[in-house]
C-alpha cells in the first residue's frame, strides 16, 4: 500500500505481552516535518497535519508491531477516532498502540500525543482476510 505520508514511525518500546489481559503493547515516535506534501494545501499559511494523516501514522505503527499469529489479518474498520489537538510541522508524535484479541480478529487502540499533550485516540479493527470489509 502506498502512503501519501512521508513520516515513518520509529519504535521506542518493543512489542510486549501482558499475560493478565492478553494485550500486546508497543511505543513509537513519528517526526512530522515541513516536507510533508499535504502541508502545501492544508493550509498554506497555517499548516496543520490532517487527522487522516495521524491515522495513517497509527496504522503504520500498528502494522509494524503485530502480535504473533496475526499475519493473516487486515484492517477491517476504523472503529473510532477522536482528535483533540492540532499537529503542526516540527511536532513529534508519540504513538502508543495496544493490541487486544476480539473474537476472530483484533482491536488496535492507539493514544497519540505531542509535547503539548494528547492529540488523538484511534481504534482500529483487524479481521481475517476473508471477513474484512
Amino acid at each position: 500500500m502506498t502512503s501519501p505520508v512521508l513520516a515513518v514511525p520509529r519504535p521506542v518500546r518493543e512489542l510486549a505481552h501482558d499475560e493478565g489481559s492478553g494485550a500486546w503493547t508497543a511505543g513509537f515516535t513519528v517526526e512530522v516535518t515541513a516536507d510533508e506534501p499535504v502541508f502545501a494545501g492544508h493550509y498554506p499559511d497555517f499548516p496543520i497535519f490532517p487527522g487522516v494523516c495521524v491515522m495513517e501514522c497509527v496504522r503504520r505503527a500498528a502494522e509494524s508491531a503485530r502480535p504473533p499469529l496475526t499475519e493473516g489479518l487486515r484492517l477491517a474498520a476504523v472503529e473510532s477516532t477522536r482528535f483533540t489537538a492540532a499537529v503542526h510541522p516540527g511536532d513529534e508524535l508519540t504513538v502508543e498502540v495496544t493490541w487486544s484479541p476480539r473474537g476472530e480478529g483484533w482491536r488496535c487502540a492507539a493514544k497519540v500525543a505531542t509535547a503539548h499533550g494528547r492529540t488523538a485516540s484511534v481504534r482500529l479493527r483487524y479481521a481475517p482476510e476473508a471477513t474484512a470489509c
